[in-house]
């Protein structure tokens, strides 16, 4: 399979410079009006600004020369495989893994731990969030092989989060659903959903369409599922301490 890294990389460069375009434009009334930082201040900016600029286009040029294609091909080839129930607990290896390289959540997980001064640590965030998203990759690749509704998970999970709420203190509350959020990255994004829509492009009366996609909306279940019952745990386990120290 011949593969030209390039192509269509000019394009990329005009989509990014499109989207970051805005950004510039408001930092730079603030700057004139408002911020009014010195020459140094802007310099460094305007490096962080063109480091961003790049990293985009070649984050975005390695996502449509290797991790979708890649992604797709592995789903092919494991939807067309003898034992294709294996892909329930390959998907919840691969949801797990990918959590680990999602920069958003290690962002968020250094904040967290940050602002709660380790009373919940980016451990055990990041542990938290990996096993949720490897059960909504599971959960998927079971949907996918049972032709089982979308709905079917959905409605319950989010019934099941809006109950949990009533339970939770308001720290958690607020961290799950931005986990929900975050969860959903470029990772998970084009790599697993790549193999999402390759295993139902080969399983006999799928559709890839239909039931192919779908599989993000349950990477943004998961994960504030799986918080809020990390919330439930630390106050079963005397973590109201927190929200006093917090009042």
């Amino acid at each position: 399979m011949e593969i030209h890294i390039f192509d269509g990389f000019l394009g990329i460069l005009g989509e990014v410079g499109l989207a970051l375009l805005p950004l510039i434009v408001f930092f730079g009334v603030f700057q004139v009006f408002m911020l009014r930082m010195p020459m140094k201040r802007l310099g460094q900016i305007a490096i962080g600004f063109i480091l961003t600029f790049f990293g985009l286009a070649f984050f975005l040029q390695g996502v449509h020369v290797g991790f979708m294609p890649v992604g797709e091909l592995m789903g092919k080839s494991l939807g067309e495989g003898a034992t294709v129930w294996w892909l329930i607990p390959i998907g919840f290896i691969l949801g797990f893994a990918a959590t680990f390289a999602e920069p958003a959540v290690s962002i968020m997980n250094d904040e967290v731990d940050r602002v709660t001064g380790g009373y919940i640590s980016a451990n055990v965030m990041l542990y938290t969030l990996s096993i949720g998203v490897g059960v909504s990759i599971a959960l998927s690749m079971f949907r996918i092989l049972s032709g089982i509704s979308l709905w079917y998970f959905l409605i319950p999970g989010y019934l099941l989060a809006l109950i949990l709420i009533f339970f939770s203190n308001q720290t958690f509350i607020a961290i799950a659903f931005d986990s929900g959020g975050v969860a959903t990255g470029p990772m998970t994004v084009t790599f697993i959903s790549s193999l999402a829509v390759g295993v139902a492009s080969v399983t006999e009366g799928r559709d890839p369409l239909a039931d192919g996609f779908g599989l993000i909306a349950l990477v943004a279940l998961t994960p504030i599922l799986a918080v809020l019952i990390l919330g439930l745990i630390f106050t079963r386990k005397g973590g109201k301490k927190f929200d006093e120290s917090e009042s």
